[in-house]
Formats: structure tokens, sequence, C-alpha cells
């Protein structure tokens, strides 16, 4: 999957729809840049915009719009209830599929040099971009806001990490930085009651609670309330009293994994001096903001969660602990809801936990797995969950696509006189339906394996040859696809030696990269036999076929691909190239045949050991 990024400037404009509409549209016209949201706030003042596309496109369009921001917006004569501190407040790269927090960093970097070069406007970094760590915290570099950028600029500890330390009374500064993509999530109750929602809240959330003696309440909250005295420092999220500040911080520390001033800090308190304060209680999850409130268009409670890292704290390991808090309290979770969008990879996983804690495999096609998450969750409980539309970053099908057509159709296509789809892509085809039975057999086995080793062997088995499918799956189009950049090349001027030689160079690098293609589809399909021939063993006996008609088909793939790789070395000029190419060919039909002739002779054998009902495994 190509690497996406997403992008959420917030722009000092949330009243005037013409300007507004000027800056997305600045941004949209960025060739692949996808708007998701526009969402003004006139009370704010402030626009929360939210885009994606490639690094280099989301890059582009962030650059576009801080530029037309810096046009259309006047902070001098700014107001609104929102802290500011120019007229693109903060612009922070959030990584979603195929890259890292660190590469969204540098394309914050990149941009906030470019922003302070091209735009003359100064640029702090934050977050995971922050040049130091006393910038890493949003509110500290923004401390002081619009009004007091005049004076920070003139403190040698602020100096901007790009562009000018020269106040701009139109523009202010800009925040890039790059953070991890945020989760607004909210869970349901079978309540009207607030403060259950907020007990709850309280015991998730980082920043904890004030810690409470043990009541016959399962509410917490009604519990009577703790604080250090001098000899006396009890810990909040256990039984243990501590006899001095050093021994409590040592102990919370070592026994919970958390730093006592730290939490202090997080609850914005001293944390100087212990005795006589209150007894703080740390939450359940690191990267984890709740509190409780009430909805009344769904006449029942709901806490509302923001996850800052999910790869941290997952959706579904938070859901799962209210699920139990509320039970302790006689309450019932009646479902979840996302608010705003979720990463693929976050709902993909908690379908793969549902699944695995159901006793089933996880390794089945991706829309079972989503579906799976989405009932479990109870997405759909208090508003629509539409998966095409809500989660971020989903693999998209191409509905041109020959893989999407029906199976009619596409033998249809295959059939008429054009020359594609070929030998090619009906080789890339088999080669998917053999993992497809691979993993049939696999997934139906481990339901009823013979012991928890088996049942790993099996998953193994099913994970793999899931993603063989997948990759086989796309090769169908790609086959069909891969020359034309030959053709492209082809059609490239030669009236000059140059451009001749030019021409030849590309249309040599063109059928290289073609041949790959199907080279490709012969060494996974090889990878598939071998997967369909340890089903055939290690599979329930009464799918022994499945997985031999498994290895079969995915061994025309791999002769079938081999084929269409020797047919085109007629046209390649390297011949140190066409040599090393028969050899690995050689080499893949040599194992394949092996392969098939080896499981052949085995299932052969083994057939009629089962009707005897002496299968050997």
């Amino acid at each position: 999957m190509s690497p996406i990024v997403e992008c959420v400037p917030n722009f000092s404009e949330g009243r005037d729809e013409a300007k507004i509409k000027q800056i997305t549209d600045a941004i949209e016209s960025v060739p692949g840049v996808i708007l998701l949201d526009v969402d003004p706030g006139a009370d704010t003042n402030r626009t929360v915009v939210t885009f994606i596309g490639s690094p280099d496109a989301v890059a582009e369009g962030a650059f576009q719009g801080v530029a037309k921001a810096a046009s259309v917006i006047d902070m001098s004569v700014h107001s609104g209830a929102h802290p500011r501190m120019g007229a693109t407040d903060v612009c922070p790269f959030v990584p979603v599929e195929g890259i890292t927090l660190d590469e969204c960093a540098e394309i914050a970097r990149r941009v906030g040099r470019r922003i302070g070069s091209e735009l003359q406007i100064p640029v702090y970094l934050y977050e995971a971009a922050a040049s130091q760590s006393e910038r890493k915290n949003l509110a500290e570099v923004r401390k002081g806001e619009y009004e007091g950028l005049p004076n920070k600029l003139q403190n040698p500890a602020w100096v901007p990490d790009y562009g000018p330390a020269r106040f701009s009374a139109k523009s202010g500064a800009t925040i890039c930085g790059a953070r991890e993509f945020l989760i607004a999530y909210n869970v349901t109750l079978n309540t009207r009651d607030k403060s259950a929602a907020s007990d709850i809240a309280l015991e998730l959330r980082e920043r904890g609670r004030q810690a409470r003696k043990p009541s016959a309440s399962p509410y917490y909250s009604r519990g009577e309330l703790l604080y250090y005295s001098p000899g006396s420092f009890p810990c909040g999220n256990c039984d243990f009293v501590a006899k001095s500040e050093e021994e409590i911080l040592s102990h919370c520390q070592k026994a919970h994994n958390y730093d006592l001033k730290n939490l202090f800090s997080l609850n914005g308190l001293d944390g100087r001096e212990l005795a006589g304060k209150n007894v703080l209680r740390a939450g359940l999850f690191s990267h984890c903001k709740a509190i409780g409130w009430v909805v009344d268009e769904y006449k029942r409670a709901q806490i509302s969660i923001n996850l800052t890292n999910y790869h941290v704290t997952p959706v579904h390991v938070v859901l799962e602990k209210v699920r139990q808090l509320a039970s302790q309290r006689g309450l019932v979770v009646t479902g979840s809801e996302v608010v705003g969008l979720i990463p693929f990879r976050a709902l993909y996983e908690a379908g793969g936990y549902y699944l695995k804690s159901q006793g089933r495999s996880p390794f089945v096609p991706l829309a079972d797995v989503l579906e799976c998450a989405v009932f479990s969750m109870g997405l759909n409980d208090v508003s629509s969950f539409n998966v095409e539309k809500k989660v971020i970053g989903l693999p998209k099908k191409n509905s041109n696509a020959l893989v999407s057509m029906t199976v009619r159709d596409f033998v249809d296509e295959v059939s008429r006189d054009t020359p594609a789809p070929g030998g090619g892509s009906i080789s890339a085809l088999v080669g998917a339906l053999g993992a497809a039975l691979t993993s049939m057999v696999a997934n139906l086995t481990q339901k009823v394996a013979s012991s928890t080793e088996h049942e790993n062997i099996l998953l193994t088995l099913a994970e793999k040859a899931q993603c063989l499918k997948d990759d086989l799956v796309i090769a169908v189009d790609a086959d069909t696809q891969a020359f034309n950049g030959y053709l492209e090349a082809l059609r490239l001027p030669q009236q000059t030696e140059e451009q001749k030689t030019f021409r030849h160079s590309r249309m040599q690098d063109a059928l290289k990269s073609a041949i790959e293609v199907p080279f490709q589809t012969a060494s996974k399909s090889l990878q598939t036999m071998q997967l369909a021939a340890e089903v055939c063993s290690q599979g329930n006996p009464n799918s022994v076929t499945d997985g031999a008609v498994g290895v079969a088909v995915a061994y025309a793939g791999v002769r079938g691909g081999v084929w269409n790789v020797l047919i085109n070395l007629k046209d390649i000029t390297d011949g140190h190239y066409i040599k090393s190419m028969r050899t690995r060919c050689q080499t893949l039909l040599q194992q394949a045949e092996s392969q098939l002739a080896q499981s052949s002779r085995w299932v052969d054998q083994n057939l009629e050991s089962l009707s005897k009902g002496t299968f050997n495994v």
C-alpha cells in the first residue's frame, strides 16, 4: 500500500466562508490531495481542515494552505475563544498507512523550512518534530499566544526553528509538527446518569483522579478522599503506604510504572512537598483522555474518549476495560461510536482481536475482519457506521479492475479478440486461487486442531496464504498493465542519436520492469504450492483434495509465469540479465515440478488410506 499522510491544519478564521473557501481551494488544487473535512467555528474564529494524500502531495497542500491563509487572514484584527499564534496556528502531519511518525516529522521540518524561507513567517516545531524537549508540548510553544509573540521572538530561548525572528502583525507565527492519529471514540451506556459515565472515565484517563479509601459502593467516587501526611504516603493504586516521599515515588515507578511527579504535572498540580495534598490515582491507560457526559439525542450517557496513540493504547483494549468496569457497576455497554475517522490499522487489529477471542482465525479476507470489528464494538448502535466513509487508509478497490468483474464477465473478457488479459493475468489468478484454497483448509482445520501447537501451525499457514493470495490478486491486473511503461517508451522521439539512445535505454528498463511481474507471479505461486502441500498434511483429511487442487493450480501459476518471462526475454539486449533470469526461472521450475510430483504421489497414496480410515498424517 502506498504511504498515506493526514494533515490537520488549524486556520485562524471561522466566520468568513469566502476566506475559508480560498484556503481549502488552495489545498485541493494540489493533485493527489483528498479533502476530508472542513470544520469552522464562529466562537473560536477557527477552522480545522483535514486532508490526506501521499507525503509529497500533503506537504505541497499544506504549504499552499499556509500561503493562502497568510494572504487572506489579518491577525491584527483577529479575535476568538481558542488560543492561537498565527494565521495558520498549527499544522500537524499524521501517519495513517505505510509511513512512520519519524517520516512525518521530517515532512513537518521540510514544510516548516519552506514556510520560513519563502513566506518569511516564524515557524516553531512541536511534538515528534520538536528541535528541543522544551518545545514538544503544543501548549508550551503557544504560551503567550499572538499577543505575546513580539516579546517571545526577542527571547533567545524562543528563536524560531525556521524563518525570521521578526514579528509579522498580519501572519503571526506557525507551529508545525508531527503526531500520532487521534481517535475520538465514545462508548455508550444503558443509563442517563452522567456520574456513572464520569466514574468510569476517570479510571481510564492517563491523568487519573483523586484517590479514595475503599467503600462498599462499586462507584469509586463515593469513597472518602485520601491525603498524604508526614510519615504516611499512601499509594493511590494499591494498598501500599510509604513512610516517606522518596519511598512512595520509588514504589509508584517500580510497582505501577508511572512517575508520580509527572502525574501531578498532568493534573496541573505542584508535586513538591506532598504532605497535606490529595493522593492521586493514576489512570489505566497512557495516551488516553476521557470524560463522562449525557447525549440528549441518544437518551444515554457516554464515555467520551480521545486516544492520542492507538499503537500504545488500542481502541478495542479500552472498550473491553469499559465493559468490565461497567459490569462492576451494574451497567451495560450498548455500543460505541467513532467521531470522525478511524485508521484502517486500528479497526483491523480490533477485528483480529475479536476473531481470536471467538476461537476463530483472524487470517480471513479483510472485509470479514472489519465486519467482525464493527459488530463486536457495536459501532452501529447510536449512528450508522459506513466502513468506506469512516475508515481512513482503507485499501481501495478499483471498480474498473479485472478482479472486480464477476467470474463470468472476466472469462468473457479473456475470450475476446484482444491480447489482454492473457496468460500472465490467468497465471496470477490461478496462483491466487491456490493460496485461497490453502487458507480455506487451514482455517477450517484450525477450529478442530489437535493441540495448541497444531493450531499455531495452521494459523501461520493461513496468514501466509492470505498474504500470497492478496499479492497474486493484485498481479492479475498488474500483468495486464505491465507493458504500459514499455509502450510509453516506444513512443519517445528518435530523430537524433541521443534520442535513440535514450529511447532504447528507457525501453529496456521498462521491459525489465514488465518481466518482473510474471517472475513474481511464478515465485509467489511456488510459495503457494509449498504452503498448499503442507496444508495437505496438516489439514483435515476430508479436505486433502482441496489442498491438492491448491498445489496443482499454483503449479500452473508457476509454469505460466515462467513462460511469460521467457517469451519477453527475446527483446532484451542485456546478455547478463538474460542469463541470470533464465537461471532463476529454471530453478523455480525445477522446484515447482518436484513439489508437484511429490504432492501428487502423497495425495494419491493417502486417498486410498482415507477410504480405509488409515489416513497417514
